[in-house]
């Protein structure tokens, strides 16, 4: 099963520094079925208790302190160190949950301190999220709150699926390989950066050497390249070039309720699962073993139900 690191307080885990959890029910519920849930408090995680002083960012917003208020000790290389000393477990994970405006866990806009003052902007990142992104900048990083949004759920849950592939590509890595991993993952590049899919498609015939340098460029271009979620006119180009990989195998009827269906998702009154749907009807039929290997088309368990939102 796909191994996904998370705060420890998003599975209602009382970490949190007044003794309480902000426990997610999309994380702990649903996606508990299809992913081993990893959870992390490198609060606790360093020797801090529950409850405990409270913690906050200070000084520079691009290299912050964390310091315990009440005593004014900086806990900074405390909370860095956790990450580096699991640097073997983290490489075992597919994707981390964190836990949002966290000192230590949040992404973004995480509140950084004017030493001495009350004073603060909204611009930080916490401590032991940055050193994970740090370490593994391919790796799908998400907070809990951005979850509640469709377009962001998807995206993210896509990427932990694109990257848990690569993760299990056998190694080392050839150019038979890479260039099937890579065709494998046409359309959703397509759907999310088509210059970056035709980048990556010419370094691939253009190389003569897929050594580590190399190959870690390739997955952290393709990660960045999908961390956008993809446009509706995206998703609908690529919706009409799948049609027309297998058109002349239907008959009329079937060409025409695609079509009509494809628009209906481009104008909106359609969610992009209608269109996926009659697309896999139609590919059961007309078989389509190229097709059949995209990653588009299956991304993810359909009982997650993240593209009837979308």
């Amino acid at each position: 099963m796909i191994k996904v690191g998370i705060s420890s307080c998003l599975v209602g885990e009382k970490v949190r520094y007044d003794g309480g959890h902000k426990r997610s029910d999309f994380c702990d519920v649903e996606l508990r079925r299809h992913l081993q849930l990893v959870p992390y408090c490198p609060e606790v995680g360093i020797g801090l208790g529950v409850p405990r002083p409270t913690i906050r960012l200070q000084g520079d917003s691009d290299a912050p302190d964390a310091v315990i208020v009440k005593t004014a000790e900086s806990v900074t290389e405390r909370l860095a160190d956790f990450a580096n000393n699991r640097e073997r477990q983290f490489e075992q994970l597919s994707g981390y949950i964190l836990c949002a405006k966290s000192p230590s866990c949040g992404m973004e806009r995480v509140r950084v301190y004017k030493e001495g003052s009350n004073e603060n902007t909204r611009d930080g990142m916490g401590i032991f999220a940055r050193r994970v992104q740090q370490m593994f900048p391919a790796m799908p990083l998400e907070e809990d709150g951005r979850l509640n949004d469709p377009l962001l759920r998807e995206n993210f849950i896509l990427r932990v699926y694109v990257y848990s592939a690569w993760q299990q590509l056998p190694r080392p890595l050839t150019a038979s390989v890479l260039q099937r991993f890579h065709a494998q993952q046409k359309f959703t590049l397509l759907a999310h950066n088509q210059p970056v899919y035709r980048e990556l498609g010419r370094k691939l015939a253009e190389q003569r050497s897929f050594d580590e340098d190399f190959t870690t460029w390739y997955i952290e271009t393709l990660m960045d390249a999908l961390s956008k979620p993809a446009s509706r006119k995206n998703h609908t180009n690529v919706l009409q070039h799948i049609q027309g990989f297998f058109s002349d195998q239907m008959d009329a009827d079937e060409r025409q309720d695609l079509t009509e269906v494809i628009l209906g998702y481009n104008s909106g009154q359609l969610p992009l699962v209608a269109p996926l749907t009659l697309i896999n009807h139609y590919l059961r039929k007309h078989p389509d073993t190229y097709l059949q290997e995209q990653s588009y088309l299956h991304p993810y368990p359909d009982d997650l139900k993240l593209r009837y939102g979308l």
